[in-house]
């Protein structure tokens, strides 16, 4: 299927041309063998080249007003075929009703050529030629139009250089036999070895072996990360050092990449609110200019100079071509593009254009504790059992709750009781209780943990010296989790995860860019008091359910915050979606992924940095764009109706009319392209 990125409601099964703006369209799902955009770059490469060679002796010939014919048949290679495919979009415009930069160039070209031709064909000898200005419009239009398909060519490299990064082939082990298949015939469970300084075939988990991995193609972060046993590893990153097996856990378009591909893919296809005033502007613009050009005509031929006739037609010519609203068009889309490919080498995948615009404007940053601030991987360091229970009963029943979980702490109850060789039983009647606790009967005994607050909940009597020893836990920022059986306090663990390493800088900058920074977590207060005073926040909120975080997300909006959420849990999925902007840590669940509108590949607080330096870069790209696109109509419009001329005798030609509206063109593609350098 292909889509304009100017009007994505435009869909069809082949290449072709928007029937609305006139634009190429491209293919929703981009691949990395895609030539389309190459195709048609050289097409028009070759317009051009052919073009120009054949404008040189039309010059040539006009310069001396010779050889009429033979400038006729130049100018009729260079107009119908070289800039052919005008009229023929031009042509669509009409149709659909839906005036566009086609309609004035047509429109522009074609009376120029026709009149001239006229003159040639009917010999009439009084009347001037123009052929020469027909065709270096023409050639410069072209050249403006090849000058775009490449830019969006450089635009798309991200997506096709991601894309060029799987793998082709995989080491499949099965029954103890290695054997090489293709990336196809690898199945969701298969078991791969991972050799030195090969690429990662697919997304999975480390099974055996450890290696230090090379993320950069996906994080946009040159050091490599270790790997280690029950470690994720991504498809398309390149193992450096050791040799590991794995077991594939995604495969297709399930993968991370293949992820990255799509959503780089519809975030540039994507429009941002600042289009509507372009999109508002152009849909005027066309009328108005033609309605323009024909009063230049009519007021140059009733009070111009002699020869009446020649001068209208060449100052309302000049009008048509000089407003062609081509840059109006690409002041937008083409930073768009340009910066949601920069983030996406950097980590930073953009689901739309209007995170970016909104992203601009933030004054706070929620975020919550676990997998956002911390690293997401706690470990159990603590665990006191209540009278008459024994540290492996603890341990045993809270893994037998937490098995089903996704959570960051269940998984670290998990592994530690795999560490301990404790077995994991079945549970019936399960029921959890998001950012609350889980419920469930064990061998016939009903068993309640999570926070102190859940087990209350149940009126659980809880013995002072485990408040005390939960406190003392909870100043030393460790998590605290509740067991109790048959209405009975069991123990308590003490679960602990470390701070993000980046974490205090990230904090430090989001500051310097002027933001206010507060903690969301289910967390106990203490435990929240503790982060937040030495991270330095300018608050936080403990205890939360979802709902409640999605509560404190709409009580900053009501106080005319503009809110970014960033987490990475099911219990985040509601306050990210309410936020103005979500982000969500890719190494989090997919519910919170999907609720975002940024996911950020190595999940840390840098990526925020990252995202708001980007969204920033690219508004001010786009104001200047636009700045451009008008500046260059404002000044061009009223200079080719030929006001200046009671006062200085001047005149605009249309090939400088032509030139100037390429020229508007590539101001905006080349500042768009200036993106591609920004330092994030």
């Amino acid at each position: 299927m292909y889509t304009c990125p100017m009007h994505p409601e435009i869909r069809q099964e082949k290449p072709g041309n928007c029937p609305k703006c006139g634009m190429s369209l491209e293919p929703i799902s981009p691949s990395a063998d895609s030539d389309e955009e190459i195709r048609a770059a050289k097409s028009l490469s070759r317009k051009f080249w052919i073009g120009l060679i054949l404008l040189i002796p039309i010059m040539l010939l006009a310069v001396g007003g010779m050889l009429k014919w033979i400038q006729l048949i130049l100018a009729s290679v260079v107009v119908l075929w070289a800039g052919g495919f005008f009229f023929s979009r031009a042509w669509q415009s009409l149709i659909n009703k839906s005036l566009n930069m086609f309609t004035l160039i047509a429109l522009g070209v074609g009376v120029s050529y026709l009149y001239s031709a006229a003159a040639v064909i009917f010999a009439v000898e009084k009347l001037d030629l123009y052929f020469e200005s027909a065709a270096a419009i023409t050639v410069l239009v072209v050249l403006g139009q090849y000058l775009e398909a490449r830019a969006r060519i450089k635009t798309s490299q991200a997506i096709k250089a991601l894309l060029g990064l799987a793998a082709k082939n995989a080491h499949r082990v099965q029954n103890g036999i290695e054997q090489d298949v293709p990336i196809d015939n690898v199945g969701k469970g298969d078991i791969l070895r991972v050799r030195p300084g090969e690429k990662i075939p697919l997304d999975g988990e480390i099974i055996e072996g450890s290696s230090f991995v090379d993320e950069s193609m996906i994080t946009g972060e040159p050091v490599a990360v270790q790997k280690v046993t029950a470690d994720m590893v991504f498809g398309a990153t390149i193992n450096q050092t050791g040799t590991f097996l794995m077991r594939v856990e995604k495969i297709g378009s399930q993968t991370l990449l293949s992820q990255i591909v799509q959503m780089v893919s519809q975030a540039q296809r994507t429009r941002a609110p600042i289009q509507r005033i372009a999109d508002r502007v152009s849909g005027y613009f066309v009328p108005i200019v033609m309605l323009v050009s024909s009063l230049t005509f009519i007021i140059w031929f009733i009070w111009g100079p002699s020869p009446k006739l020649a001068h209208a037609l060449v100052n309302a010519i000049c009008v048509l071509i000089i407003a062609c609203p081509c840059a109006l068009g690409l002041a937008t889309p083409m930073s768009i593009m340009v910066g949601v490919g920069k983030g996406a080498k950097a980590g930073v995948l953009i689901k739309d254009a209007e995170a970016i615009e909104k992203s601009e404007k933030i004054t706070h940053v929620l975020v919550d504790k676990t997998g956002t601030l911390t690293q997401g991987k706690p470990r159990v360091t603590a665990i006191m059992p209540a009278s008459g229970w024994d540290k492996q009963q603890i341990i045993g029943l809270i893994a037998c709750l937490e098995q089903a979980s996704e959570h960051p702490l269940a998984r670290a109850i998990i592994e530690y009781s795999k560490e301990q060789n404790i077995k994991i039983e079945s549970v019936q009647n399960f029921e959890s209780v998001t950012g609350e606790g889980v419920i469930a009967d064990i061998k016939g005994k009903a068993v309640v943990a999570g926070k102190q607050k859940f087990i209350e909940h149940f009126n659980i009597n809880i013995p002072e010296n485990l408040k005390e020893q939960a406190i003392d836990l909870q100043n030393q920022a460790q998590t605290v989790v509740w067991l109790a059986v048959q209405g009975k306090i069991a123990g308590i663990l003490g679960i602990s995860d470390p701070i993000k390493p980046t974490t205090p800088d990230a904090i430090h900058e989001l500051h310097k860019m002027g933001l206010k920074i507060i903690m969301v977590t289910g967390d106990n207060n203490k435990t929240a008091e503790v982060i937040c005073a030495k991270l330095g926040l300018d608050g936080f909120y403990a205890q939360l359910s979802p709902r409640t975080k999605q509560e404190i997300v709409k009580k900053f909006k009501a106080d005319k915050a503009i809110v970014m959420m960033a987490g990475d849990g099911i219990n985040d999925a509601p306050a990210l979606a309410q936020a103005d902007v979500g982000v969500a840590m890719a190494t989090g669940t997919d519910v919170a992924i999907e609720s975002a509108g940024i996911t950020l590949i190595k999940g840390d607080l840098n990526g925020i940095v990252k995202a708001l330096h980007l969204s920033r870069n690219v508004m001010r790209n786009i104001r200047q764009n636009l700045f451009f696109a008008f500046i260059y109509n404002a000044l061009g419009v009223p200079i080719a109706a030929g006001v200046l001329y009671p006062f200085f005798g001047l005149l605009l030609s249309p090939v400088i009319a032509a030139a100037a509206m390429s020229f508007s063109s590539v101001s905006v593609i080349s500042n768009s392209l200036r993106l591609r350098n920004l330092k994030l």
